[in-house]
């Protein structure tokens, strides 16, 4: 079933944007109706997230959600294997001078998860190398085709979760930026309850510590998936200030609005099917039973 999964991904990379995109919203809509599980957690976490919206705005966003997911995953070909030509095409990149001011220090690049994730880390291998975490899939065919798309152009460096803190931050001072994604409930290890849309959610510190260890500044990353053929933008942010200030809580708040900002801007583009709110403080019920 991998096989020709992957099989179906590699035929459609061949096709233009402008008919692949279709296709993957089209996809998108029996995602939303047959994907019951996944429809049940995003709608949850739409309605923990924006309690003023009805339960159609909510159903509305979500249908959105899945169509603009389900692109995404169908365009992973192009990541995988078009050419660097076309993955530059493909992912326009905005704000760059915000990281060049600032490209002389050690860099995170703070990459919240909005469903054009993948395509914005790719964008920066066609051109820059940098750090970021890998967590090695269960399925080897699957593992060697991601692992492939994620090391084709300018080789990042890869860690997985287990290799801990400590080489993230050698190669950071080094001057490789940390393309990092801490915004999923990992469990309550290295968390923090601190509020996400006024609700609170287990989230990791990983940023601020990161940060003042590897006396790094943020430079948040974002990528927008764009209407039909225009296909997305990685938008770099400008350097955070004053950051870290030594208050964890605060620092970590500070990352909650910042993603929060982000996600009224494009609702339905954040990763609404994660469970990022399964970790409850002592005591208090879970939304997805």
């Amino acid at each position: 079933m991998t096989r020709f999964g992957l099989a179906t991904i590699w035929l459609l990379h061949l096709l233009p944007l402008q008919v692949l995109a279709p296709i993957g919203r089209g996809a998108g809509w029996l995602l939303y109706v047959f994907a019951r599980g996944r429809r049940r957690v995003a709608l949850t976490n739409l309605k923990l997230c924006f309690p003023e919206r009805s339960d159609e705005e909510c159903r509305r966003i979500a249908r959105g959600h899945f169509q603009v997911l389900a692109r995404s995953l169908l365009e992973h070909g192009l990541l995988w294997w078009s050419s660097k030509a076309r993955v530059q095409k493909l992912v326009r990149v905005e704000g760059l001078e915000h990281w060049l001011a600032v490209a002389g220090k050690p860099v995170i690049w703070l990459a919240p998860h909005f469903v054009g994730l993948d395509m914005g880390g790719a964008r920066i291998i066609t051109e820059w190398r940098g750090v970021s975490v890998y967590s090695k899939q269960k399925n080897p065919v699957f593992d060697r085709v991601l692992l492939h798309g994620r090391t084709r152009f300018e080789t990042p460096v890869l860690f997985s979760r287990q290799d801990g803190i400590r080489p993230v931050v050698k190669a950071v001072r080094d001057g490789l930026p940390f393309y990092y994604l801490p915004d999923m409930d990992f469990g309550e290890r290295d968390s923090l309850f601190v509020p996400f849309f006024g609700v609170p959610a287990a989230t990791i510190t990983g940023l601020s510590r990161l940060a003042r260890l590897a006396r790094a500044v943020v430079v948040p990353a974002v990528t927008r998936q764009l209407p039909g053929a225009q296909g997305y933008a990685l938008r770099f942010y400008p350097a955070w200030e004053n950051f870290p200030t030594g208050d964890v809580e605060a620092d970590t708040r500070r990352m909650n609005a910042f993603i929060e900002d982000r996600v009224r801007e494009m609702p339905e583009q954040y990763y609404w099917v994660h469970k990022r709110f399964k970790t409850r403080p002592p005591g208090e019920p879970g939304f997805y039973d």
